[in-house]
């Protein structure tokens, strides 16, 4: 019976991760690049040129060694010819030892001076190479960061991870060593083929005859290379993301209480089965090619001795030396050989990986300042309005109904505002326009007598502060996550800041105090504590409107006591806008605004809107129950 149940929870397993990415809204990225197409192959290779601008002065030294190297590698056949002609086997008397000293001499010097400049060249590619990729994953960090929130609310965190870690990890070695080998490669096989030329143009017709076809055979295996690396790097995404939501803290939770860990697993396995199947396509792809390159190039000397006979058969003057010289030359012309045809393969699989990056660098924020943007006015600081506001969301259907829908209000300075109403009715969203996490579709949203658009987004959200239901704390320690505020943040100030917040008290009666880390999410404290240090870390940024969204809505009734208790000290003094599901939270509000379906229906005091006897008194008279 358990085998049977096993089978089954592994085949709903496989249903249900199908159903969890379709429900995920897949990566947001990805649609959006879709629609604009897929980056032109000159327009890539132009914008990967690009990101070693900075670094022109160490490319430029690259570039030089390495085509000193491959000037000296032509030298070393041409005295292996004089070694054997004039040094070994000169055509009169026994070998010429004074000769053969010297030229043993130049070409160990030879060797020893190749040998230095490549380790030279090696540190100088490996510094670029990486402080390339270093620099591509800040930018394309930081061009997330300036993402709008709805793009996040698209797109897994874990394929967000994966491009910043498995695509730009990728192409680490081509950003490292694509420069030097395709420098040193080219002018190393251009080098031996002059040096061939010079020694015998007939052998080295012999030789090359079939490079072309090796060079088509190439082409064809970097496209199936490419094709595959992206099914590669799109397996990865999902495996980061099944890491993410299976392995953080509150994915733990929800698999134990639902007795899920094995079906997370299986769905792990399932994608890890999937990715080992493409790393081994992956690595298999070309092999055998590469094994044919291998082949072809191995036999080319046998096939050399068997031409030079009829050479000089047929009266062609070809010594011993030269004939050694050119098959040392030849295999030497091997390894650059393959060297370029491997990193053009890389090229093409590094492409898929490119492309990947670029989309989303590519992507425009939807919400962005405004080439006039000012700051934050102090005369009206405080003051929120809204006029006519709709809003739907970006990704709505076009026949559903907007969220908001021609909602307008004025809240002065200093005024405790709240929102109240059924669950969905638009309240977060209100509170979400103000600091512009989203913007309005039609009408105006107004901060200190301004259209928020009209002002710069640092001076905005500088001036906003937010408590939201779900705290968010770092891995970190308690002073750390309120100097996150604030971070030059003396000692007493963070002390005053946890004092009028309620939380002082008991974090000093930690054992280590304000350097207490709180663990994942702050899953080490309870929910009023976090709570109350996130309203302490609130206060350190004293700022002059506080949006409290349902910040007590999950606390027990002793916790959100002394939670309310902590977001009254903090309500001095400053605008207040507080979107509530308790009521009892909000009775001395100096406005409540009731909010049904996306509109503002009843609005005033409690004790006005008690007497109208309206949505707000039925709401108040269900929770007295």
């Amino acid at each position: 019976m358990s085998g049977m149940h096993g089978g089954a929870g592994g085949s709903q397993v496989g249903q249900y991760g199908k159903q969890r990415s379709r429900m995920s809204g897949g990566d947001a990225a990805a649609q959006r690049a879709e629609n604009a197409g897929a980056p032109k192959v000159p327009d890539l290779l132009r914008r990967i040129g690009g990101l070693f601008a900075p670094h022109r002065g160490a490319l430029s030294v690259t570039i030089v060694l390495v085509l000193i190297s491959a000037g000296l590698s032509v030298l070393p056949p041409l005295l292996t010819r004089q070694l054997f002609d004039v040094g070994l086997f000169p055509k009169t008397g026994g070998p010429n030892v004074p000769v053969l000293l010297e030229l043993v001499t130049a070409m160990v010097s030879l060797l020893v001076a190749s040998a230095a400049l490549g380790v030279w060249q090696t540190w100088l590619t490996a510094n670029v190479g990486n402080k390339v990729m270093g620099a591509l994953r800040i930018r394309l960090f930081g061009h997330l960061q300036a993402m709008e929130l709805a793009f996040f609310t698209r797109t897994k965190t874990g394929i967000i991870q994966s491009r910043l870690q498995n695509d730009v990890g990728g192409v680490a070695g081509v950003l490292s060593n694509t420069i030097s080998s395709v420098i040193g490669n080219t002018v190393t096989v251009i080098a031996a083929l002059v040096s061939m030329l010079i020694l015998s143009w007939q052998l080295t017709i012999v030789a090359v005859i079939l490079l072309p076809v090796l060079v088509i055979a190439q082409r064809r295996v970097g496209q199936v290379r490419a094709r595959i690396a992206t099914k590669t790097q799109e397996s990865l995404s999902e495996m980061t993301a099944i890491t993410q939501e299976a392995l953080s803290v509150s994915g733990i939770l929800l698999a134990k209480s639902f007795n899920r860990q094995h079906a997370e697993t299986a769905r792990y396995e399932a994608e890890n089965q999937n990715q080992v199947s493409l790393q081994v396509r992956q690595q298999m792809s070309g092999q055998w090619f590469f094994a044919m390159v291998n082949i072809f190039l191995s036999i080319i000397p046998a096939v050399i001795y068997v031409v030079a006979a009829y050479l000089i058969t047929g009266g062609v003057s070809v010594t011993a030396g030269t004939i050694v010289a050119f098959t040392t030359v030849q295999a030497r012309l091997m390894f650059p050989l393959l060297g370029l045809l491997r990193v053009a393969l890389d090229l093409q699989t590094s492409s898929a990986l490119f492309a990947r990056i670029f989309e989303y660098l590519d992507l425009v924020p939807a919400i962005s300042d405004r080439p006039d943007a000012h700051q934050v006015q102090p005369a009206r600081l405080g003051e929120v309005a809204f006029d006519d506001v709709v809003f739907r969301y970006p990704d709505a259907p076009k026949d559903s109904p907007a969220t908001l829908k021609g909602v307008s209000f004025t809240i002065a300075p200093g005024q405790f505002a709240a929102f109240v109403g059924p669950s969905g009715a638009g309240k977060t969203t209100v509170s979400y326009l103000i600091p512009r996490l989203h913007d309005v579709t039609s009408g105006t949203v107004s901060f200190a007598g301004d259209d928020v658009r009209s002002l710069e987004t640092d001076s905005l959200v500088g001036n906003i502060g937010i408590v939201s239901q779900e705290t968010y704390l770092f891995h970190a320690t308690i002073a750390e996550n309120l100097r996150y505020a604030r971070p030059d943040a003396t000692q007493a100030e963070l002390e005053a800041a946890a004092t009028a917040a309620n939380i002082h008290d008991t974090i000093a009666s930690f054992p280590d105090a304000y350097d207490t880390v709180v663990g994942e999410r702050g899953y080490r404290l309870s929910g009023g504590e976090k709570q109350r240090i996130a309203i302490a870390r609130v206060l350190l940024k004293d700022p002059a409107v506080l949006i409290l969204d349902e910040a007590t809505s999950a606390l027990d009734a002793i916790s959100e006591r002394v939670v309310q208790a902590a977001l009254d000290t903090a309500s001095r003094g400053r605008t207040t806008i507080a979107v509530a599901h308790r009521l009892s939270t909000v009775i001395a509000a100096d406005v409540i605004f009731v909010v049904v379906s996306g509109e503002i229906v009843e609005q005033g005091t409690h004790d006005e809107l008690l007497a109208a006897g309206g949505m707000y008194s039925s709401l108040y008279a269900e929770q007295l129950r």
